[in-house]
């Protein structure tokens, strides 16, 4: 990192450690911002988007049943950007396969992004978002997984930094705060999360996203760290009723634009681009969202006149809703869910193949996985193979 490079910034400061080499400390938030009338039109679409989405989740008749496959659409997301190569499908496998599946792979990290999410949410109605609750978070989202013995759970104690893969210190594109100042940067954080703001609030966690993210203060999640952060804070301001927008879908989709802009706040105090980044990201994602909740309350709808005309057993309704946020699955899975018998469980995903809801995928005769393909075509928006 040359200091040479960040002599355009208005963001904040390079200063040269006892080790000779060169770190980046952000200012404190918020930044002298302007707010233009394109910013201004762009926050207002944004906002309203978000607020059709939070609006139409509270009149579902049971709004958690898309809770769970959004959560885990924004980890398979949010993780992808990171590198891991874990599907949906993947995903929804492993969960429905238990004890059975392999540990340690890309699929487990994801699986530690859902667990990360549905233990913040939990504690946020506990104790308000904080670096305690965040460090909390972050030791579910590493434990047993790649990074596992980078301290999960703590902040950073040595240096750490951005650049291409196994690349020294000297060679990094970005070398965020060492320790101490890091320490100065998230104590200030903190006070701005909690603190008055006139802000807007999507304009406000684009500049935490931001702010986060160049501190750095974890070895290793960092990324995933910040994601989550964003989901919190929109579910603790009420701005949405739970985790039913996905900001990673959009990150991912325009990854090289996300990573530009972040370091383009460093480098130039750039804060007006990276915020409209930031503002079309919720607006298309809310709607997508809105697109995807309505087809697959289509799908069970559907599904639900298909099992009365066919007079099933009271189970097989609660399991069409199951197959919402876990279209794959598993007689196993299906006993230990409901707390019946397997042998009641497979009769169960018998009379859901009967009507042809349900697809035997693995072709074996033991460890049988079935998937509901059309709900997990409309989850992950294309087509998939086992």
């Amino acid at each position: 990192m040359q200091p040479s490079d960040f002599e355009a910034s208005k963001n904040g400061q390079v200063i040269k450690t006892a080790k000779n080499y060169y770190a980046f400390v952000p200012a404190d938030l918020p930044p002298g911002l302007a707010l233009s009338w394109d910013l201004v039109n762009r926050n207002s679409k944004a906002d309203r988007a978000l607020s059709e989405l939070a609006g139409i989740t509270k009149t579902l008749p049971n709004p958690h049943l898309l809770i769970g496959p959004f959560i885990r659409r924004e980890a398979v997301l949010s993780s992808k950007i990171e590198g891991t190569r874990a599907s949906l499908s993947d995903l929804f496998f492993f969960e429905a396969g238990g004890e059975s599946q392999e540990k340690g792979s890309d699929v487990s990290e994801v699986a530690n992004y859902v667990r990360a999410m549905e233990y913040g949410l939990k504690r946020q109605e506990e104790m308000p978002m904080s670096l305690r609750l965040i460090r909390e978070i972050h030791r579910e989202l590493m434990l047993g997984v790649r990074g596992e013995f980078q301290t999960p759970g703590e902040f950073r104690r040595s240096q750490n930094w951005i650049g291409p893969p196994r690349c020294a210190l000297v060679d990094a594109t970005f070398v965020p705060p060492p320790v101490p100042e890091m320490m100065d940067c998230l104590g200030k954080l903190e006070s701005f999360l909690h603190g008055e703001s006139d802000l807007p609030l999507l304009i406000r966690l684009a500049l935490i996203h931001y702010q986060f993210e160049a501190i750095h203060p974890f070895l290793d999640g960092n990324g995933r760290m910040g994601r989550l952060l964003m989901t919190f804070l929109l579910c603790s301001e009420q701005a949405i009723p739970g985790p039913v927008l996905y900001l990673s879908a959009f990150f991912e989709k325009y990854r090289q634009e996300y990573y530009h802009h972040l370091l383009q706040v460093s480098l130039a105090g750039a804060w007006q681009p990276w915020i409209q980044y930031f503002l079309k990201a919720v607006e298309a994602q809310s709607l997508e969202a809105i697109q995807r909740a309505h087809r697959l309350l289509e799908i069970q709808t559907k599904y639900r006149r298909q099992v009365q005309k066919a007079r099933t057993s009271a189970l097989v309704p609660r399991l069409i809703d199951l197959l919402l946020s876990s279209p794959a699955i598993s007689a196993p899975f299906l006993a230990r869910h409901f707390k019946i018998t397997q042998r009641a469980a497979q009769a169960n995903i018998d009379k859901l193949i009967a009507m042809g809801i349900l697809r035997e995928v693995t072709g074996k005769s033991r460890n049988r996985m079935y998937v509901a393909e059309e709900i997990l075509f409309a989850l992950e928006g294309n087509h998939w193979d086992k």
